[in-house]
């Protein structure tokens, strides 16, 4: 047999592609030679080299005459080294090698010594495996791989150990892992001294997966208050653990365990939009996609470029953020609790009153440095929060603040609340939800009404106003929403006395 053909696959973005191997030798030809077609980029074609030098070095000699390599569909692009195990089984299966009649699905690497490394994107790709296929995957995406159920799935570290298990030699298929979370943060509450009005903001923050903007002088907290935000945050559910392991394989992230805390990604504000929301040449995922399912902190929100910051409309209205080039579009999960921090000047002391510390901006740097971020931008913010500068009484009165642990436990108890009546937290609603899970009493709707008038509340704001009520309520373990929950939930809206 001259011709032989293996299945693989290869990502797009975060889609899979599925990809037929074909190999197919000329052994009446006299020249050695090689050829790959199948529109394969710059790591495909270097395959070549990498496949030879391991089917050389693995003892089985390389197959004489012209060897054909392709890869279908043709039309479309190939991308990475995952298809050399595919490629060298393919072709020792066409020079009559390997005697095997089953089904095979290969992806991985090979080293010029025969051994299968590791590679991106092998939970994408194998979460859309046929299963009546017997799937040879790299030992080192072992345990990423142990997320889900993969039957038929094994692990192997060289082309040697490949061919053995093809020819029929039994190996240990890869079992299901017990996901557990990872809760190893080195932060905590507890070491944060004053701030109770922020501290209850992100408790409300956390509980109903509503976005933050927090704004105080330097040195405030307010960075501490974000980066300890994580801590309580409700743990990732399965499914959760699953979505985020898969983008974090995609983007060649994964130091091999699987991502079981939620992530934190703190981007610097001179970022790209790119990099942001995702693209570049190979259109990939960006800080939004990378913090989904956790928190993205834009630290300095005002400094970030204004394209970049108005690219964050559409994660954050739809989770989802679209990043179009011009051969692809690829279509990206960004469902992320936004915290912001800024200043409340350029000099960053405008309000403070201590004796020390001075403003030295004019009223209109003041109200240009707050207008960067714009009202539409604003308008997606749940929460408005005033972080006040910390003078030494309060930072030493503050001798046993509440740790994460305690607070955590009413944030759980918050969300089991929200799980149980609607299936979501109270943040992720839509606006049918609202309308159903949040309706007020007489009372309350009076309240609210006079209240949505005198500060001049657009739709979208009245909806996450009623949201973060709904949430305070169910911290409260309250049934119904009341007008001191009201009350607590327009005192986090945008004021401009504080917020220029």
């Amino acid at each position: 047999m001259h011709y032989s053909s293996v299945k693989s696959a290869v990502l797009s973005g975060l889609r899979v592609v599925k990809i037929n191997v074909e190999a197919d030798i000329n052994t009446k030809s006299v020249a050695q030679d090689w050829e790959i077609v199948g529109l394969g980029d710059t790591s495909v074609k270097e395959s070549r080299k990498r496949v030879m030098s391991a089917i050389k070095n693995s003892g089985f000699g390389i197959p004489h005459g012209r060897i054909t390599i392709n890869l279908a569909p043709g039309d479309v692009k190939k991308e990475g080294a995952l298809l050399d195990l595919p490629i060298a089984i393919a072709i020792l299966m066409a020079a009559g090698k390997i005697n095997s009649d089953g089904k095979w699905f290969l992806i991985g690497e090979l080293g010029l010594d025969g051994s299968v490394r590791k590679i991106n994107g092998a939970l994408p790709i194998m979460l859309e495996k046929d299963d009546s296929a017997t799937a040879v995957v790299p030992m080192d995406n072992q345990m990423e791989l142990s997320l889900v159920n993969m039957p038929n799935t094994y692990a192997v570290d060289s082309l040697v150990d490949a061919v053995k298990l093809i020819e029929g030699e039994k190996f240990p298929p890869i079992e299901k892992a017990i996901l557990r979370e990872r809760r190893t943060y080195d932060v905590d509450f507890s070491e944060v001294h004053g701030q109770e009005v922020a501290k209850r903001a992100l408790e409300i923050a956390a509980a109903g997966f509503h976005n933050v903007l927090m704004k105080g002088p330097p040195g405030s907290g307010k960075t501490m208050l974000a980066r300890r935000l994580p801590t309580i945050m409700p743990p990732m559910s399965e499914k959760e653990i699953i979505e985020s392991t898969k983008i974090y394989s995609a983007a060649g992230m994964l130091d091999g365990s699987p991502i079981t805390q939620r992530p934190f990604r703190s981007p610097h504000h001179s970022a790209s939009t790119a990099s942001i929301v995702g693209g570049g040449a190979k259109a990939k995922p960006g800080e939004v996609t990378l913090a989904h399912n956790g928190v993205l902190f834009m630290d300095e929100m005002p400094e970030f470029k204004r394209d970049v910051l108005e690219a964050l409309r559409q994660p954050l209205e739809d989770g989802v953020v679209t990043v179009s080039r011009v051969k692809e579009s690829h279509t990206y999960p960004a469902r992320f609790l936004l915290i912001g921090a800024q200043n409340p000047c350029m000099c960053g002391w405008y309000g403070v009153e201590d004796g020390v510390h001075h403003c030295t901006c004019s009223i209109s740097e003041i109200i240009r440095y707050n207008k960067k971020i714009s009202g539409p931008i604003a308008d997606r913010m749940d929460i408005f929060v005033n972080v006040p500068h910390v003078d030494y009484d309060q930072y030493a009165s503050m001798k046993d603040a509440e740790p994460s642990k305690k607070i955590l436990e009413r944030v759980m108890n918050a969300v089991e609340i929200q799980f149980k009546r609607s299936g979501k937290q109270n943040g992720k609603l839509t606006a049918k939800e609202v309308k159903r899970f949040c309706a007020l009493g007489d009372a309350e709707e009076a309240f609210f009404k006079a209240a949505a008038k005198k500060l001049g509340l657009s739709g979208r704001t009245m909806e996450k106003t009623l949201k973060v009520a709904r949430t305070i309520a169910d911290l409260a373990g309250e049934e119904k929403i009341s007008t001191a929950h009201l009350a607590e939930a327009l005192q986090y809206r945008k004021k401009e006395e504080i917020f220029v």
